[in-house]
This record gives C-alpha cells, structure tokens and sequence, in this order.
C-alpha cells in the first residue's frame, strides 16, 4: 500500500511539473518556482498548484464575457468622437494602454483632485443626489458603516425618485455589505444590485475556476457625464476590517468628458457579464462625448480572462520615458522583473526616483516581499520613502510632470495578472502637479529609509525576505 502511494504522488508530480512546463503565459521564474514547489513539497505543490497554478475561469462565464464585449464593440459611442495620436514621450504608454483595453485617448477631458479623507466621498453623494437618468456603481470592498450607509442612502433616493441604480460589488470583497440590512434596503429602494465573481459552494466552485480572482475596480459613473477613478473603496478611512492599520490613505479623482464612456464601458462590460440586460445603448445615449478640457485621457481596464497585455506594460512604458522625475505610491510592491529593472533603470540614468509605500504593511508576506527588492532600488538610487501616517492605499504615478496613472492596480502581479482592475493614464501638466503635490505631502508624513540602515538588518531578517521573495512569481 505504501509503495502503491509513493507511485501515485510521483505520478502526480510528474503530471503537474509537465503542465506547468506546458503553461501558456507562464514567466519562467513563475514556471521554476512552481517546478520546484511540487518537486520539493509534492503535497502542498499539487495542491497549491491546483488551486492557485492557472487562471481558470467557467467556460460559460468566458463565452459571456467575449459575447458581452463584442457587443459593447458594436455600440455606438464605446470610441468616443475624439480619439488623437498622442505624440512626445507619452506615445508608448498610450499605446500600450489601447493594446491592453482596446481604449484609444480621447481629448477634451477634465480631471479634480478631491481632497483626502473621507469627505472625498461627498463629491460623488453630491452627484448621485443630483442624478437625473442613471447611476452605476461598482466597488470591490463596500462595508456597512458611516460612507458605505450614506452611499446606499443615496442610491435609494435616487431609485425612489425614478433614477436607474444598478449597484455591482465583488462577492468576496463586500460579503460585509452583502450579508448586512444596507443590501435589502437598496434592492427594496428599487437599486438593482449583482455579485460579480460568486464564490457560491467553494467546494465545487474550485472544481471549475480559481477562487481567488476578484474584480477589484471601483467605478462610479452619473448620468453618463461624470466619473470618478482611484483607489478609494466604498468605506471609512477607519477601514473597520483592518483597523490596526488606519487611517487608509486613498486618491480620487472627478473626471468629465469623453473618457466617461471608457469608465461606462468597463461597467457595462462586468455589470452584463452578470446580468442579463443588454445596456450597450447606453454608450451612444447623449449627452454627447465634445469636451473642452485640458485632459489627454485613456482608461485602461484588464482581467485575468484576457492577459496577453496588462497594465504593467503601460507602466514599463512610463518609466522608460522618464528623464527627468518619477514618483510613484503603491501600498503593494512585488513587480514583475520587467518593471523592477525599469524602475532601477530610470534612476541610474539620473532620472530622480521617489518610492511611497506604507511603514507598515497590511499583509506580512507582501511587505517581506517588497523588502527583499530594497537594496536593489537602493544601490539604483530610488528614494524610498516610509508612510507613517497610516497606510498609504493610493495608487500613483507621475512622470516629468507632464502625464501620469491613477487607479486600482498595484505594482504587483495579482493586480496585473489575477484581479479586474481599471486605471487612467492621462497627459496634462496641470493634473500631474496636483498629484506630484499631494505625493510630497505623503514623502513629509514619510520616513526615507537608507542604504546604511538596510545593511544593518539582521541574517534572520534578510532570510525572511528572501525566502519570501521565492515566491513572490507566485504571489
């Protein structure tokens, strides 16, 4: 009997081990770090690799998405009237976006920065309380306290007073609204509300798609004529789920004009992937995309259903553009190599580099991984510097001060690789200063840590890194 159970795990590692040789898109320090987990812990390689090795999704989930898109494609307006050929140093990352979401830039934009905290969030209540035909509403994470109750509040006088509300939550990330009196209340106000990506029985759900693929995006659109993209989620600062860690420091930006309808599409894309009702009239309903504002944008929107491009390609591409200042803020760091080397590469060749990441991290693994990457930003001549002031959850980067992201995706592999995420690259000096200001006030609430300082961590501390770092391809 033993000998017959050693036959079967070596048949299983070796079965496994060939279809990880055979992956498609797979990095080879991802392929070698899922190698040598099943070669080494054959029990937990197998089952991790199982579980967590390939991104699959339920073939009739896949087919609805590729049927959704090709009628959003088809609608009238999903290219707005204005799409340009940017040109300058901007033009690759431009690119990269358009190959990632299909999204061209499209001039004629605005963008406002709204003030940090969670009166933030008043600028959208305003909105919503002002809404005349409809209100779309998409968050990853929405808990029931004081912003997630004042958000439904407005969702249910707007559907009272005969305003289409669909609300769109991920199933894990608002189970704490799902579960609570606010998701009741909306649905008997009127609102229409979807889960997207249902864990459902997880026992059998693992048996057809990876459980951990979550739509991380947060979108708000009004009337077709204002949007809003950042990192905020539909909650308090006082993140009461985490709250050891607070406050929870996020950006948001108001956006106006013809980029409200890529912000549209990526909602309708998820909304009818769960839905049946085919709102792809929506993207040529008025008013119309004209635009006067100073803002060259472009939304760039990725999923694990279609990674032949992610945002991390846009990214290389703004940071081999940079000559002159890159600043970035992430409360996650564990790139890919590409996008690691990049941003080394920007500061030896003299381009001033600062990185904004949180003095403490919320997941233990993902800050042993960051850590490991510091000496080598370090001796490159990045500035990394230290949030004190809770933890900093902004996604930011800015470039030159000429164009620059703001958006959902961390600079690691679950936000390019596994989550739904959606960002906007866009160019206008005028824009990125109010970024590159509201970053230097993070750097003044910021400790920088030094290379003399990294030198003196201790062996245990460096092993732990390290070792952690093993599997960051895998993260």
């Amino acid at each position: 009997m033993a000998g017959a159970t050693v036959v079967l795990v070596v048949c299983l590692q070796v079965g496994f081990i060939i279809r990880a040789l055979l992956r498609q898109g797979l990095s080879p320090s991802a392929r070698m770090g899922w190698v040598t987990v099943i070669s080494v812990l054959p029990g937990v390689g197998i089952g991790a690799y199982f579980l967590f090795g390939e991104i699959r999704l339920e073939r009739a989930k896949r087919e609805r998405m590729r049927e959704v898109r090709g009628l959003l494609l088809a609608a009238q307006g999903i290219c707005p009237e204005m799409p340009l050929t940017v040109e300058g140093p901007a033009r690759p990352a431009f690119a990269a976006g358009h190959a990632t979401s299909g999204f061209l830039p499209v001039a004629g934009n605005s963008l406002a920065l709204l003030p940090e905290g969670d009166q933030m969030m008043d600028d959208i209540f305003d909105a919503i309380d002002t809404a005349k035909r409809h209100v779309h509403v998409l968050f990853y994470i929405w808990l029931p306290d004081h912003t997630g109750t004042r958000m439904a509040e407005c969702l249910c006088r707007a559907a009272r007073r005969g305003v289409a509300c669909r609300v769109l939550v991920d199933d894990h990330g608002a189970r704490h609204l799902i579960r609570s009196s606010l998701w009741q209340l909306m649905k008997g106000a009127g609102v229409a509300v979807e889960r997207a990506a249902p864990v459902g029985n997880p026992f059998v759900s693992l048996l057809f798609q990876r459980l951990d693929l979550r739509n991380h995006r947060k979108i708000v659109v009004v009337d077709n004529c204002v949007s809003w993209v950042g990192s905020r989620n539909c909650a308090d600062a006082a993140f009461a789920i985490k709250k050891r860690f607070a406050p929870w420091v996020d950006i948001l930006m108001r956006l106006e004009g013809p980029a409200v309808r890529q912000q549209q599409a990526v909602f309708l894309q998820d909304w009818m992937t769960h839905h049946s009702e085919d709102l792809s009239a929506l993207l040529s309903e008025g008013p119309g995309a004209e635009g006067a504002g100073p803002v060259v944008a472009q939304v760039i929107a990725s999923g694990p259903d279609d990674i032949h491009t992610t945002p991390s390609d846009a990214l290389r591409a703004m940071l081999y553009a940079a000559t002159g200042q890159l600043r970035l803020t992430t409360p996650y760091y564990v790139p890919d190599l590409a996008l690691h080397t990049a941003l080394c590469s920007a500061a030896e060749r003299g381009v001033e580099v600062d990185l904004i990441l949180p003095a403490r991290n919320d997941s233990l693994i993902v800050g042993a991984a960051s850590e490991s990457l510091f000496p080598d930003l370090l001796r490159a001549g990045v500035r990394i510097h230290l949030f004190q002031d809770g933890l900093i959850h902004s996604k930011i980067v800015t470039v030159d001060g000429a164009f620059g992201m703001v958006g959902t995706a961390n600079l690691d592999h679950r936000s390019f690789d596994l989550n739904y995420e959606n960002a906007l690259l866009f160019q206008c000096p005028v824009a990125v200063a109010d970024l590159d200001a509201r970053q230097q006030s993070y750097i003044q609430r910021a400790t920088r840590i030094e290379r003399a300082e990294v030198a003196q961590w201790s062996a245990l501390r460096q092993l732990r890194n390290n070792t952690v770092a093993l599997a960051s391809p895998l993260l």
